[in-house]
């Protein structure tokens, strides 16, 4: 269906694509993996005209449509979300169009004398119409929307009052109602709630078309591709199989170009060292030429290229007392909606809790009541002996000095750290080379998240409390910060839809429904393993 062959691609500076080659075939779903920078959207935007190649060709059969999701949605007012949704759903929402056009024809007296056309046509729309189920298409726009957790009133609203994030929910089913040839998704898993999450995956499962999908969630990539491909040193390489599968299969390959490498190395110094040797006695003239020549023919094994993947050990928290966070018949309500009645709760040192709940449990209210973003209607919050709490929420991005640079911000913060230290902790999160030198102010929001995060974990607090800390960190940095919190000996409070962060981390559950709130020992893995489902959202 889409053929990708012999590209090469430069910006700027920064060389993307050399003689590249790979191919979408119909049902095949892809994941499109590789370091921020290394040209996936640039493979997008090429696969759908928006950008060409410098040399070589993207090629895309005859007929096929193509659906494209990235995070740059553009403007949306004026509308409902619901009708946002429909108008992006191809060619039924163009002849819905028409069909309303016809409809307003046929009661504009100006246009009398055209009514026997006018007639004719919207009958040969309507049929068709009918034929690509038309006068379902709302009732399904309204399911893909539910899915991703939209409310009714939400729905039916205006969408240029939603959020950012709600927005791209918008934009995303607007492709998801398409159902196209082809799906072009751009990390679709960002903003997402775990419940939205996993209808999501359902859906993509179920979805018989062609998928090339990037994602920072190993998890959900895991559970719906069966082929990866990756962009390395200007190359596409193509894997069968799920993103555990290509982890394996390449440390696998690397493994096996190390060792042919280092034989490789060894037999060649045996042989400069004979060639050395004897390259001065006329009686070894034959075979020192011999030797010689049999290097020259010798094809090199090249080592393997490795990812730079900053490791970095962060210091250990000063120990707390026991008791780190207590909360005594705390309530809290917004207008007439009650989040909390008398809630008693006690977090004790070294407790991992995860929180989950739908949107607007009280999940985030928790947090902010714990950090003192935000004050009880009655009750107490009271934080123990010793705490010392790093807060990381969406909002803390404010805070940075915009006319700083990465560096200088790091700098400033930890005068008496030293360079190599901050520098080692600007690689950890994303920031090499040059780029310790951007102002804040040019950053991205994911990077301004990346940059707060380094911030709070370069001194560790030893209590954590984190909302959804993971949303804009790709997966190596994402592994990487997993291994770090692993050896974490403080106290964490977190909210995250990320399974592969919430298994690994998480030795508590706090579980916030409309019927009650629940606390499991135990993980998130035990979690799902006693109440059998994922999200509280999904129960059966």
């Amino acid at each position: 269906m889409i053929r990708i062959e012999n590209i090469s691609k430069q910006l700027s500076h920064r060389i993307l694509f050399i003689e590249a080659s790979a191919a979408l075939n119909r049902g095949e779903k892809i994941g499109l993996v590789g370091p921020n920078g290394a040209g996936k959207t640039s493979l997008f935007r090429m696969i759908i005209g928006q950008e060409q190649p410098d040399e070589g060709q993207v090629s895309v059969d005859k007929g096929v449509s193509i659906g494209y999701f990235n995070q740059d949605v553009g403007e949306m007012s004026g509308r409902s979300a619901v009708a946002e949704v429909m108008d992006g759903a191809g060619p039924v929402s163009e002849i819905a169009a028409e069909l309303r056009e016809l409809e307003a024809a046929m009661v504009d007296p100006d246009r009398m004398d055209e009514m026997d056309q006018i007639i004719e046509r919207y009958g040969e729309v309507q049929a068709r119409y009918e034929e690509l189920d038309g006068y379902g298409l709302e009732g399904r726009a309204r399911e893909v929307l539910a899915g991703l957790s939209f409310s009714e009133a939400m729905m039916d609203g205006d969408v240029g009052a939603l959020s950012g994030g709600w927005k791209m929910r918008v934009a995303l089913a607007r492709i998801l109602l398409m159902r196209p040839d082809v799906m072009l998704l751009d990390e679709p898993s960002n903003h997402l709630d775990l419940e939205s999450l996993i209808w999501l995956e359902q859906f993509l499962k179920g979805y018989e078309g062609a998928l090339l999908m990037t994602s920072h969630d190993r998890e959900f990539m895991n559970r719906i591709v069966t082929k990866i491909i990756e962009i390395d040193a200007g190359q596409l390489n193509s894997y069968s199989g799920d993103y555990g599968f290509y982890e394996g299969q390449r440390a696998q390959n690397e493994k096996q170009q190390q060792a042919q490498f280092e034989r490789q190395q060894a037999m060649l110094a045996k042989e400069i060292k004979f060639i050395e040797r004897f390259k001065a006695r006329a009686s070894h003239a034959s075979q020192v030429q011999s030797r010689v020549k049999k290097l020259e023919k010798i094809d090199r094994v090249e080592p393997p290229k490795r990812r730079q993947v900053v490791a970095f050990e962060f210091q250990p928290a000063p120990r707390s007392g026991e008791d780190v966070v207590s909360l005594k018949g705390v309530s809290k309500r917004y207008g007439d909606k009650v989040i909390y009645d008398g809630f008693d709760f006690m977090v004790r040192r070294r407790e991992r809790w995860c929180l989950m709940g739908i949107n607007g449990a009280g999940k985030s209210t928790l947090l902010k009541l714990v950090a003192g973003d935000s004050k009880p209607d009655d009750g107490t919050v009271t934080i123990g002996a010793s705490v010392k709490m790093g807060y990381f929420a969406q909002h803390a991005m404010d805070v940075l000095d915009g006319d700083m640079t990465i560096f200088e911000m790091l700098e400033t913060t930890f005068p008496r750290a030293g360079q190599a230290p901050l520098r080692a902790l600007a690689g950890c999160f994303g920031f090499s080379g040059d780029d310790i030198d951007k102002r804040i102010r040019v950053l991205s929001g994911g990077e301004k998240a990346r940059l707060v995060m380094a911030i709070m974990l370069f001194d560790p607090p030893n209590l954590l409390v984190l909302d959804e800390p993971t949303n804009h960190l790709d997966l190596d940095t994402k592994q990487m910060l997993i291994q770090a919190l692993s050896q974490y000996e403080g106290t964490m409070l977190f909210v995250s839809h990320d399974r592969h962060f919430l298994g690994a981390l998480s030795n508590r559950v706090l579980e916030l429904t409309p019927e009650g709130i629940f606390q499991y020992g135990g993980g998130y893995t035990e979690y799902v393993e006693r109440t059998g489902h994922e999200a509280p959202g999904l129960r059966s």
